[in-house]
């Protein structure tokens, strides 16, 4: 701790289903809103320590054949990267609030 936040947002992005890479790289924009736009470099190294860490893991499960392409890989995320992302979300929520007593972050809306 603290995560990488390239890190968070792919915990992030594989909270909702499993996904491959590319399925990753537009998650991440669509939760970012297109503020952060993930270099397939970065995912790859990224996801290489996740999977070292096991956070995440390659999913055996696959689409229909006619929906999939062979050579993609799916990855879910694992109990372990899903404490380690619920870890990482109460930190930032207690900066958060340090940040707001301190009157340097807006209050709730």
């Amino acid at each position: 701790m603290p995560l990488r936040p390239v890190e968070f947002h792919i915990l992030l992005a594989l909270a909702g289903e499993e996904c491959h890479g590319y399925a990753i790289l537009q998650e991440v924009a669509a939760l970012t809103d297109g503020e952060l736009q993930l270099e397939p470099g970065t995912l790859y190294r990224a996801l290489h320590r996740m999977l070292r860490d096991g956070w995440v893991v390659e999913s055996a499960r696959r689409p229909a054949p006619d929906l999939d392409d062979e050579r993609r890989r799916y990855y879910r995320i694992t109990a372990l990267g899903t404490a380690v992302a619920k870890a990482e979300a109460r930190r930032l929520a207690q900066l958060v609030r340090m940040a707001r007593a301190r009157g340097l972050a807006p209050e709730k809306a």
